[in-house]
């Protein structure tokens, strides 16, 4: 008799991380249009959360994401740290672009989901749906302030490091020859490090660090009326700052990862038969 058909593996790959990414950006757009629409009509105003909440709630979107794909793809959930592990850490090349495009439709999906949830909230908060709720969707310099003076290539040179800190920190913690979290807690310590970009970076463009969950819903928000998306608040064209920057960063925090590292960690050694194994290093 034969055995069960196997199914095709990159098509699982491919839904876990569509599935992954679209939790992420359920939680993290989710949040974001409770605390800006809807902050906006209570009174006082900003009586659903603040700039903490975001930061946690976005953290907590990671590791969902995380728990629901790493089993089946890895759980990327980003294009930048796709390509920064297909550089550094012989992850297939040919996987990259199938990855990048799951990753991008879930977080279109999970925005398209978020707008029609919030469609009245949104409507009476912004009736123009200019950039004041933009920011629901995508990322802005300075978080769509005119005062603080952050323009594109502000952005971009936040938005490398960013991405290289979160690469930097997902290669640290993911390293079976470094001290990974055990326990299978290794989905909420990387959620841990994006709250704690967030509170750190997030004041000089958002903190998207990670293309697909910046252009999917931005794609997503200008099909359904905000028709400046691919503006900043100055008028600029501004979508492509979040895709390059976080793919340029990613690659750093990798490189540097494995210069200053990775490099020196023990490598594990062939064990003798009959012997107990031990951990690198011990």
């Amino acid at each position: 008799m034969s055995g069960p058909t196997p199914k095709p593996r990159l098509i699982g790959e491919l839904s876990a991380e569509f599935a992954g990414t679209m939790v992420l950006i359920l939680f993290g757009c989710g949040v974001v249009a409770q605390v800006v629409a809807g902050g906006a009509l209570t009174n006082p105003k900003g009586g659903l959360g603040n700039h903490d909440s975001i930061s946690w709630a976005w953290g907590l979107g990671v590791t969902f994401g995380v728990y629901m794909a790493a089993r089946i793809s890895g759980a990327h959930l980003n294009p930048a740290v796709t390509l920064a592990l297909a550089a550094f850490k012989g992850f297939p090349w040919s996987k990259v672009l199938p990855y990048t495009v799951a990753q991008t439709a879930g977080a279109f999906v999970a925005a398209l989901l978020v707008r029609w949830n919030y469609t009245e909230v949104l409507a009476r908060a912004d009736p123009k749906h200019t950039t004041a709720t933009q920011i629901v969707f995508s990322t802005l310099p300075g978080n769509g302030s005119l005062t603080a003076g952050v323009h594109e290539w502000g952005a971009f040179r936040d938005q490398v490091i960013g991405s290289a800190l979160l690469v930097m920190l997902i290669l640290a913690v993911t390293d079976l020859l470094n001290t990974p979290p055990g326990a299978n807690l290794a989905p909420f310590v990387i959620g841990l490090i994006v709250v704690a970009i967030g509170m750190a970076f997030g004041g000089d463009a958002g903190y998207a660090i990670n293309p697909a969950r910046d252009f999917g819903p931005r794609l997503a928000s200008f099909l359904t009326g905000y028709r400046g998306a691919w503006r900043d608040q100055w008028g600029n064209f501004y979508f492509w700052v979040p895709i390059v920057a976080p793919l340029v960063g990613g690659l750093v925090g990798a490189a540097f990862y494995k210069a200053s590292i990775s490099r020196y960690l023990p490598v594990a050694q062939p064990q003798e038969p009959g012997e107990i194994p031990t951990p690198p290093g011990s």
